[in-house]
């Protein structure tokens, strides 16, 4: 994500103090760690220009659940410093498409690639066609639609330990649709997803690798892929 953004020309900084944006914590109800990590992640993006997120789920989780706990606070400037930051926020294929307008990145991708629409890229940030607009513009890239694109994987984060044949069976039926593309790569902007999902590919040993979007853009020609 860093190669990309510097290619196209802007400065990037990677505060060493940030921590997880707290989700998995207010997903399993530990709501005062999670308030705690909100609290620390605007203390330490207080003063950013742009916050570019690679994961859409940390991007649902900031603007769906950070009002809702800034609201629960007895301090009402929390609640101010939320509403300040967040329009600051962009998920990557949203920085590049709406704010930057670089659907051309530069990226040279020699292979057939398949798209897993991310549950919280689709219903929850509703980030819509801009990953597919990115991968078209990628130069020797062949695009391929995954059948049945917004279905779940199964991962859900502690939903696949907590139900685990349930996770299993939609990981199975991701699996075999990727398969059925033919595509050399699986790509998505959600790594636990692809984390998931890249799993079961490997097991499987069915030689399709799993990449992030950011992974795809910043390829060039001459680099290995």
């Amino acid at each position: 994500m860093v190669a990309v953004l510097e290619r196209l020309g802007h400065t990037v900084s990677f505060p060493q103090a940030q921590t997880c944006c707290g989700q998995m914590h207010y997903n399993t109800g530990y709501q005062h760690d999670a308030r705690r990590m909100m609290l620390h992640f605007l203390e330490v993006f207080r003063d950013a220009e742009m916050i570019c997120v690679p994961s859409a789920s940390c991007v649902a989780m900031m603007r769906e659940h950070f009002p809702k706990m800034a609201a629960d606070m007895p301090d009402a400037s929390v609640g101010r410093e939320v509403e300040a930051l967040l329009p600051r926020v962009y998920e990557f294929c949203e920085l590049l498409v709406d704010k930057f307008r670089s659907v051309d990145t530069g990226a040279s991708f020699p292979h057939t690639v398949t798209l897993h629409s991310t549950c919280h890229s689709l219903r929850g940030i509703k980030i819509g066609e801009r990953p597919m607009q990115l991968l078209r513009a990628v130069r020797g890239l062949t695009y391929v639609e995954l059948p049945q694109a917004d279905q779940c994987c199964g991962f859900g984060g502690t939903f696949a330990i907590k139900n685990a044949d349930v996770s299993a069976a939609l990981l199975s039926d991701k699996v075999r649709a990727i398969l059925d593309t033919q595509a050399e790569v699986c790509t998505a902007v959600d790594n636990s997803c692809l984390l998931h999902i890249g799993g079961a590919l490997s097991r499987q040993r069915a030689g399709v690798r799993c990449l992030h979007l950011a992974e795809i853009l910043a390829s060039t020609a001459g680099a290995s892929a």
